[in-house]
């Protein structure tokens, strides 16, 4: 059977999981102004809306949570196949949704979906692609993520104009209904396709299944040659780490609350919080509110200006992540949105006024007959998205599947992916009400969210760029601070040196001359000989 040897294609193809996330976070903003759902659902506003926003990222906390034991377990491809027929009930059960209650269920399963791709996509990304390429290819997570929230408003904007449009009373229930059957779609695409698809080396590696491991690594490194000096390298990193992990002989769980790696697990969820507490979703689900407030052109496609930003904007951090770093890219992020923020809270706290009947009955304050200001407003919403995505989207993904060690990485992740659904659970539910009671003093507290990451990223984010994963232990437990360069070449690349100059000779499982291993004991140290040459730095 096919399979797939590029590391572009097969990253491309499995960010089809962030697109179904992406979906999820334009799920409601296009049907939530039209006349259909307000209607059928009775007019939800305020908490009741939040509810229903907020049961797919409730689904989705749960997902993450589980994802680790299923992707340990069957694999990351597996894991992420479960999702997908998730996905799928959930979306079938929201199509045929009969009142809020149905609604939210349907909500609830799909998010399990969301939870699991979230979590192991950046996972199995990170654990295929070379380390001079990773947060590139990582980060296609994160643009599969825009591209599903854009075609998941427009294909809602479109069904919205059916019927009559979004302000006839009488629309037909197909504006909602459509969309959320349709959004099956890339889910059943995903799951036929992962067949097609190596399972992670690393993943093989832990299974103790090597001649499969050394193979994947040759299809996607070294053009399928196993004795490539690329491929023997990255081999005996991984086999190393594996076997320091073993000798250690604790448990996944007693691992992740040792001291030294319990902290990068703080760190991928703080990432994963500040990345919620930014206001990006609240910019993203209710920016139909947001630009109804600013009372300038139709709020549906002023909202739909910003959904391509987000896409557009996503690339330039794919292609120069790896070259600018993760470190400046999170500061510059934060400390950008920040002022964007206050600039339109500022606004709108000075222009705007308490909704007497300017506007749309679902929001409480407006900006009534002020174009300049108006424009202003929406120009700050887009700038911020613009920051959003040119930093924080696609680097936060990167950085939080990067930064665990390899035993309990799936682990960690689901855990800093499971904070990010609780804040984004937190949000949906919370920002309508607040939207409704604080009006414009909800956009100065997220500025502030955002100055405090901007601070905390400065003191504790370890630049991690064109490192290995396995290396991760030598710069978190390095001891210096964050902001203090690594300066160290990586020691992947050294290790391809010597075993290109002769130093290091190293045998694979399946090779000429290879050790059989002798038992369960003796098997890690079995399948590999060196012969080990000093260096110059050593002699010396």
């Amino acid at each position: 059977m096919y399979r797939a040897k590029n590391v572009y294609l097969i990253c491309g193809f499995s960010a089809l999981g962030g697109g179904i996330f992406g979906y999820d976070i334009s799920s409601m903003s296009g049907v939530i102004g039209t006349s259909a759902y307000k209607r059928y659902f009775g007019d939800p506003v305020s908490y009741r809306q939040g509810g229903i926003t907020a049961s797919m990222p409730a689904g989705s906390f749960v997902g993450s949570l589980a994802s680790s034991f299923i992707a340990d377990k069957f694999s990351r491809k597996v894991a992420l196949q479960v999702g997908c027929i998730l996905w799928i009930i959930g979306s079938i059960i929201q199509c045929a949704s009969q009142n809020i209650a149905m609604l939210c269920v349907g909500r609830v399963i799909s998010g399990l979906c969301v939870g699991i791709a979230s979590s192991i996509v950046p996972v199995y990304m990170s654990e295929i692609a070379p380390k001079e390429i990773r947060g590139r290819v990582v980060s296609l997570q994160q643009w599969a993520i825009t591209w599903g929230i854009l075609l998941g408003y427009f294909m809602q904007y479109t069904t919205a104009t059916t019927g009559g449009g979004p302000d006839n009373p009488d629309q037909s229930e197909a504006a909602f209904r459509i969309p959320w059957g349709l959004q099956m779609c890339p889910a059943f695409l995903l799951f036929a396709g992962l067949f097609f698809f190596p399972h992670s080396p690393r993943w093989l590696a832990s299974q103790d299944r090597w001649e499969e491991a050394i193979q994947v690594i040759a299809d996607l490194h070294g053009r399928g040659d196993v004795n490539h000096s690329k491929v023997l390298a990255e081999y005996k990193e991984i086999e190393e780490a594996l076997r320091f992990e073993r000798e250690e002989a604790l448990s996944s769980f007693r691992a992740l609350i040792q001291p030294r790696i319990f902290k990068r697990v703080v760190l991928g969820m703080m990432v994963q919080m500040w990345s919620q507490l930014s206001g990006i979703n609240f910019m993203m689900c209710y920016v139909v509110y947001i630009m109804e407030s600013a009372q300038i052109g139709s709020p549906l496609t002023t909202a739909a200006i910003q959904y391509v930003l987000n896409v557009v904007l996503t690339l330039p951090v794919i292609l120069f992540l790896d070259k600018v770093g993760r470190r400046p890219t999170f500061i510059i992020g934060s400390f950008l949105m920040m002022i964007f923020l206050f600039i339109s809270g500022a606004l709108q706290a000075i222009f705007g006024q308490p909704n007497t009947g300017q506007g749309s009955s679902d929001i409480t304050w407006v900006v009534v007959d002020n174009v300049p200001a108006s424009s202003a407003i929406v120009a700050s919403s887009y700038l911020f998205v613009a920051a959003f995505a040119s930093t924080w989207g696609p680097t936060s993904w990167a950085y939080a599947a990067e930064i665990p060690p390899p035993r309990v990485r799936a682990m960690a992740v689901s855990i800093s992916t499971a904070s990010n659904w609780l804040w984004n659970m937190i949000l949906a539910f919370s920002v309508p009400p607040l939207l409704w009671n604080i009006n414009w003093k909800m956009y100065m507290i997220f500025a502030a969210f955002n100055g405090a990451a901007c601070i905390y990223m400065s003191l504790f984010a370890h630049e991690t760029t064109g490192l290995t994963l396995e290396e991760m232990d030598d710069l978190f437990d390095s001891g210096r601070p964050a902001w203090h360069p690594n300066g160290k070449p990586s020691r992947l690349d050294v290790l391809q040196r010597d075993i290109e100059q002769g130093n290091i000779q190293v045998s694979v499982p399946g090779s000429a001359g290879s050790m059989e291993p002798k038992g369960d004991g003796d098997k890690l140290i079995a399948l590999t000989r060196i012969k080990r040459v000093p260096t110059h730095e050593e002699s010396a």
